[in-house]
């Protein structure tokens, strides 16, 4: 299922169960005790909207944050690759020759192997073991007078920038929000909207035409929290090209 049809089917779902939540409340809570309360009601409301929304907001910004984060880290990882190819390239060929070959089987293999794997919550094992030996052959360079040692520690410089930005973005596969923040997400919106049955009005199809308003659109935001919060695994995803640039400018 892709993700705008997801979508919709949560936002049309929640909206489903607040009207029904709606006119259960209308057939057992009478009109006169529930427009009797509604200033004691709204006053309650106004602060659980209010908390709730700064709730909300604030894990929006959250996961936006670190989504943009991530794409970081990816281009950071892609463009240390790419140095590390460059830098070799002024080493003797017999030197350069295993790290380019390496670098640019690393690139390809992230693009082409591991994001898949990604999306499924995994990690490419032979990606892995490319950049333990993209590493170890960058280790394994001899430099050879002031030159080339001042190439060699940038190299290691880059080595260990990929090594941290592959962490990084491995890390973002399988770790999202705290589930205690999804709790008080999810609890807080249903307070939210539950709340909205204790007004009493008159008119039952605007009533019910409200709460199902509130109820989309707070389904539409935790919806779209929750597909930034796994990056690698949506349509709205970071997504590779940075190795597939990469790999085209390497490896022809």
């Amino acid at each position: 299922m892709g993700t705008a049809l997801a979508g919709i089917s949560v936002v049309a779902g929640t909206v489903a169960l607040a009207v029904v939540g709606l006119l259960l409340a209308h057939r057992f809570l009478s009109l006169d005790a529930r427009e009797s309360s509604n200033p004691a009601v709204g006053a309650i409301y106004a602060a659980l909207y209010v908390m709730f929304g700064i709730s909300l907001g604030f894990s929006l910004y959250l996961v936006w944050q670190e989504f943009e984060a991530t794409r970081q880290t990816v281009e950071r990882e892609a463009g240390s690759v790419e140095r590390i190819y460059r830098l070799a390239e002024r080493f003797p060929e017999t030197e350069r020759e295993s790290v380019q070959e390496l670098a640019v089987l690393y690139a390809r293999t992230v693009a082409e192997e591991e994001w898949p794997a990604m999306a499924r919550g995994e990690v490419h094992p032979r990606a892995a073991q490319l950049a333990d030996e993209l590493g170890a052959a960058v280790r394994e360079l001899d430099p050879q007078g002031d030159a080339e040692s001042a190439l060699y520690s940038e190299s290691l410089a880059r080595l260990d920038d990929l090594k941290e930005s592959r962490e990084l973005r491995l890390l973002e596969v399988r770790e999202g929000l705290p589930a205690l923040l999804w709790i008080v997400l999810i609890g807080g919106a249903i307070l939210t909207v539950a709340c909205t049955y204790l007004l009493g009005t008159r008119n039952l199809w605007l009533h019910a035409l409200a709460t199902g308003t509130l109820a989309a659109a707070i389904a539409l935001l935790l919806f779209t929290i929750g597909v930034l919060d796994y990056p690698f695994n949506s349509d709205v995803r970071v997504g590779p090209e940075a190795f597939e640039l990469v790999s085209e400018a390497i490896g022809g």
